[in-house]
């Protein structure tokens, strides 16, 4: 077990964007889907500007869910935060930035058809339809926002997270039964046989491609069964990230206990992903002291991964389980260069 000690990131993101182009940084591609995605890649454009973020596809409720629904397209939402979270830090990055995450509120009167839509999501669906690829309209709304890296999708094609949650039944007993769609799935408390559908869905070639070329890879942090498990469960990309030679960083939620993984430990997440991928190793685990509580027990299921425990001060200091950009920077920082 390491322990992180050191200093937080003095240098702001526009200062280390014009240090020259002598030092990119190294290649990072970071995985997940909303919320915790954005956190780690707010930290990380801190100190790259080779990075990739690929990001789930299953999402299913609010706009993104409506939009799926009415065009059969990608769910535009996560793909839409982690571009935000890209964005150039001048006026033109941070104003087309709130452009993206602005979101319609119901007029007076009777409901209008753009109530509760965030305008990005409109823009990502409208370069879609123009372009005809996913992909490269992601470029696109990348290059309105001058993102520092790239976005991509998991697969292009939109899935479904489905599994089975236990439940009380009328003779006292209790039982598995299914529960289909990442919104149900993020509520329905401990999952079991989580899969995606359908299950001979391609992944992103582009996304394939980034995993082999990475120097690492950052998985989490994110909803454990919704935003991290899928890049685990889609055939291709299991095997990219069981096969490439790069390092693996796995980032642990601060709050361990939600109602997607309800009465679940931090030893117990990492056994997640040990049961529904065996050949899956990770170099580092990086997690908040305050989140472990059982750190031998911790270690013990990292070692299964053959991971070794790194702990750091990374969330923010208020009442809210958010990581804090600049200790999360400073983490990836210790962590990337010390091996």
């Amino acid at each position: 077990m390491a322990l992180l000690t050191g200093p937080l990131p003095l240098v702001p993101a526009a200062s280390a964007a014009s240090a020259g182009q002598q030092d990119k940084g190294p290649s990072v591609v970071a995985l997940g889907g909303g919320h915790g995605l954005s956190a780690s890649l707010s930290a990380l454009r801190l100190l790259t500007s080779e990075l990739t973020a690929i990001v789930t596809v299953a999402d299913d409720g609010g706009s993104s869910g409506r939009l799926r629904e009415e065009y059969g397209v990608l769910p535009p939402g996560d793909l839409r935060m982690a571009l935000s979270a890209l964005c150039d830090d001048t006026d033109w990055g941070r104003t087309w930035r709130d452009v993206m995450q602005h979101r319609f509120k119901p007029g007076k009167g009777r409901g209008g058809s753009l109530d509760e839509h965030a305008m990005g999501n409109l823009l990502i669906v409208t370069l879609w339809e123009l372009l005809g690829d996913a992909v490269v309209g992601l470029q696109w709304a990348g290059a309105l926002l001058g993102a520092r890296g790239q976005v991509l999708p998991m697969s292009t094609t939109p899935l479904t997270i489905e599994g089975e949650v236990r439940v009380g039944m009328p003779d006292g007993t209790s039982g598995l039964q299914t529960v289909r769609g990442q919104a149900k799935c993020a509520v329905a408390g401990s999952l079991e046989a989580v899969r995606l559908l359908p299950e001979s869905a391609p992944a992103c070639v582009e996304a394939l491609t980034a995993i082999e070329l990475a120097d690492w890879v950052v998985l989490g942090p994110g909803s454990w069964y919704t935003s991290v498990l899928p890049h685990l469960l889609l055939p291709e990309m299991r095997d990219a990230l069981c096969k490439t030679e790069a390092r693996r960083c796995l980032t642990m939620n601060l709050a361990t206990d939600t109602k997607e993984t309800l009465g679940m430990s931090a030893a117990d997440h990492l056994r997640v992903l040990r049961d529904y991928a065996p050949d899956f190793s990770v170099d580092v685990v990086l997690a908040d002291p305050a989140s472990v509580p059982d750190l031998p027990e911790f270690e013990r299921a990292a070692g299964m991964l053959g991971a070794e425990v790194v702990l750091g001060k990374v969330g923010a200091s208020s009442r809210r389980p958010i990581h804090d950009p600049l200790r999360l920077a400073t983490a990836y920082h210790d962590i990337f260069g010390n091996r």
